[in-house]
């Protein structure tokens, strides 16, 4: 089987160097990073980090959270992968959980972290509102799938690469989750969740684009869904 880890980054050049470096403790296969368009040392530090089975590619431009990944997974398709995990690049995804979710894959379309599935040691308290649109979304994805989700968020995924190329993701921004929710419905994906840390290393951390703003991040996730719903008749 062949397996590839595939990170977004964006403005993340004080973790890099030591996510690499942990994740070559843990898993010495394939990694992809995708830059999307960082204007800080990122882009110097990839470059450096750039290795026979450490990849990267450079965006020129920041497009947004989704579009990283989707270009992640184009390229991961096009190469013919067996699976992949996507995990962040901030410091709340820890390498330690890569080799769990693989193995966990191999009896699913996609594994999904959550947050909140169980209480883990040292668990951080995520900030109020982003636990509250969390919880309030999740609930209203699992109300149109039938899924029995915790965690409708979280970035920490294995997927089987075969099953991610039947679907036609196209949000660039941080809804492509829903998005990808609705349709692993459509397209009859098995789904489970596996638990993972709740860490918030910068509880500040900004969305950009307005969605700062809890009402309207919320509005933009419902929208998102709205649409979904109508394309895919769910």
């Amino acid at each position: 089987m062949r397996q590839i880890v595939l990170i977004p980054v964006y403005n993340e050049e004080e973790h890099l160097q030591g996510l690499l470096a942990r994740l070559r403790e843990i898993y010495d296969g394939d990694v992809l990073f995708v830059d999307d368009g960082s204007i800080d040392c990122s882009p110097q530090l990839l470059r450096e980090l750039e290795s026979s089975n450490t990849r990267i590619i450079m965006q020129p431009e920041n497009r947004g959270y989704g579009a990283t990944l989707l270009r992640g997974f184009s390229e991961v398709i096009r190469a013919g992968y067996d699976y992949v995990i996507t995990m962040d690049s901030d410091g709340q995804h820890r390498p330690d959980w890569i080799p769990e979710f693989f193995e966990e894959a191999i009896g699913w379309d996609v594994v999904s972290g959550s947050r909140y599935l169980h209480e883990i040691e040292g668990n951080e308290s995520a900030p109020t509102d982003r636990r509250e649109i969390n919880t309030k979304i999740t609930a209203l994805i699992n109300e149109i799938t039938g899924f029995s989700l915790t965690d409708a968020f979280c970035g920490f995924k294995a997927y089987r690469v075969a099953e991610l190329a039947k679907l036609q993701l196209s949000e660039m921004g941080y809804a492509m989750p829903l998005q990808l929710w609705l349709q692993a419905k459509h397209f009859g994906l098995r789904v489970t969740e596996r638990p993972v840390s709740r860490i918030y290393d910068d509880p500040d951390r900004r969305f950009g684009n307005g969605l700062d703003n809890p009402d309207v991040r919320m509005q933009f996730y419902l929208d998102t869904i709205s649409r979904e719903r109508k394309i895919w008749s769910i």
